[in-house]
């Protein structure tokens, strides 16, 4: 029998909740208190990082303790068993069995008019997809959930994703699931060791009729730190996530991940050497956009590498940044099955000043398409400590194009390759924009360009304004370094005129 623990004191009696106890069964499937609300959960979270830390059991029973990932896909909610489904309420709510990678389970609850309900585990809601199961299968809890919306022709599409520790995805009408986001990180890449936080409990809010926003709430728990969450939820041309948190710390946290992400990298024009598929590109994103706190606007291309890069980009009160997906062709991917072409770009604005910190890059060495190698997220400078609780808000656009865009001329394309002579090696960056086809915008053109280590040479810009672009090319010489930071700018005398283009070479 799966048994959970409760995270609540009798002091927090009052408190709406519902956790399940020993049995497995729901210890109330009413609130003690008159209404549910965002304290509550804030609540929560401070009376849970008062405690120790507990893990929560994640073991199955047979024939789920082992399922294949062909298995676990196979088990599907049946039709009209989603919550809310056919009720006209604008969203709907798939709940995700557990098992295969996802053992772990959540307590989910419905909230109506500040009432909570528990939802329970019931055999009849899937269908197994042929596994042979037990007569009766005891409550196994849910390992996430999926919110699916009516489009404006009314099918009910998917619109986001909740499953697996402090995950979660979302997409725009008629894209594929791509980027991941992450709630919070603590510790990645450390030589002390990452901890996963992740959402122990889920309450979704019950929209009411033309409502066009679905209300989550989360409480997050891990060894270092407890904390509430809540996530707004708005489709539309972009899915826009507004999200809230509060954080409390169990104990001194020093490296710690907000609005993280997680996307796909596996080899592109840039760094295809080590690759042989006939794919000309495979990627979930491009490359990584921000907006600093001093509006400059930077562009780091994504890469697999051969060894473990990690790359920091200092900052305060940043304004944006996000993985985007800015090659939408889909004979640059030439994939019928995966479409790489319709994946997300994820656009992330705070809300408020976030201070002094830096935004976090991870480049992991991978030979699958099927791992998400790249990993970002903002590092505040300002440490958890306990008693000192830390509140942030940001908001995330999960679109084609994101809303937030540099005024200047942008990267489109970026090639690497042998140069002729010596152990040089020749790169192509391509800036397209209207102000390239202002003749009073690009008077002393110049390509900006420093390295460090290494030296550049044989830099040659082509302006084209006709097609509103303008080519760069140029060698760089690392000698006996093995990496070389390289920095682009195209000028008009003194003056930017295109994004800053950043490259880290490794050979």
């Amino acid at each position: 029998m799966i048994e959970r623990r409760d995270i609540l004191k009798a002091a927090l009696s009052a408190v709406a909740t519902g956790l399940t106890g020993s049995n497995g069964q729901a210890e109330s499937a009413a609130p003690a208190a008159p209404s549910f609300s965002r304290d509550t959960v804030v609540d929560l979270a401070r009376a849970l990082a008062a405690k120790p830390y507990s893990a929560p059991p994640n073991e199955l029973r047979d024939p789920f303790s082992d399922l294949t990932y062909e298995q676990f896909v196979g088990i599907k909610t049946k039709p009209g068993a989603a919550i809310w489904s056919g009720q006209n309420k604008g969203f709907s709510i798939e709940l995700l069995h557990r098992g295969h990678i996802f053992t772990s389970a959540v307590d989910l609850y419905l909230v109506d008019n500040g009432a909570t309900t528990r939802l329970n585990y019931q055999q009849d809601l899937f269908d197994y997809g042929g596994l042979k199961l037990p007569e009766k299968i005891p409550d196994l809890g849910f390992s996430g959930f999926r919110v699916m919306h009516a489009t404006k022709e009314g099918v009910e599409a998917e619109l986001a994703i909740f499953q697996g520790a402090s995950f979660y995805r979302a997409v725009a009408e008629g894209q594929n699931l791509g980027v991941t986001s992450r709630g919070l990180s603590i510790r990645t890449a450390d030589p002390r060791g990452e901890e996963f936080p992740a959402f122990r409990v889920f309450w979704i809010e019950k929209p009411t009729l033309g409502d066009n926003a679905l209300t989550i709430h989360a409480l997050l728990d891990a060894p270092s730190v407890a904390g509430a969450y809540r996530f707004t939820i708005r489709p539309g041309e972009a899915t826009i996530i507004d999200t809230e948190l509060t954080l409390f710390a169990r104990t001194y946290v020093d490296h710690y991940g907000l609005a993280g992400f997680a996307a796909v990298s596996l080899f592109s024009p840039l760094d295809r050497r080590r690759q042989d598929d006939l794919r000309p590109m495979v990627a979930s994103a491009n490359g990584l956009q921000m907006l600093t706190g001093a509006t400059e606007w930077l562009w780091r291309p994504l890469s697999n590498r051969e060894n473990l890069q990690y790359s920091s980009f200092v900052d305060t009160n940043p304004k944006g940044y996000g993985a985007l997906l800015r090659d939408r062709n889909i004979f640059n991917y030439e994939d019928d099955d995966q479409h790489w072409e319709r994946r997300p770009s994820l656009w992330i604005e705070p809300l408020g000043d976030w201070g002094p910190g830096a935004l976090q890059l991870v480049e992991i060495p991978s030979e699958s398409e099927n791992n998400e190698n790249i990993v970002a997220y903002w590092r505040p400078t300002t440490p958890l400590v306990v008693g000192l609780p830390a509140t942030y808000a940001y908001r995330q656009f999960w679109c084609w194009d994101p809303p937030t865009r540099p005024p200047l001329a942008t990267t489109v394309e970026a090639r690497a390759g042998r140069a002729p002579t010596g152990k040089r090696r020749r790169f192509l960056v391509v800036f397209s924009g209207d102000i390239l086809s202002d003749p009073n915008r690009t008077t002393q053109l110049t390509a900006a360009l420093t390295t460090s280590p290494g030296a550049a040479s044989n830099i040659r810009t082509f302006l084209n304004p006709a097609m509103k672009t303008c080519r760069v090319t140029f060698d760089i010489d690392p000698s006996s370094e093995n990496f070389c930071e390289m920095r682009l700018v195209l000028k008009s005398g003194d003056t930017p005129i295109s994004e800053t283009w950043l490259y880290r070479w490794t050979p």
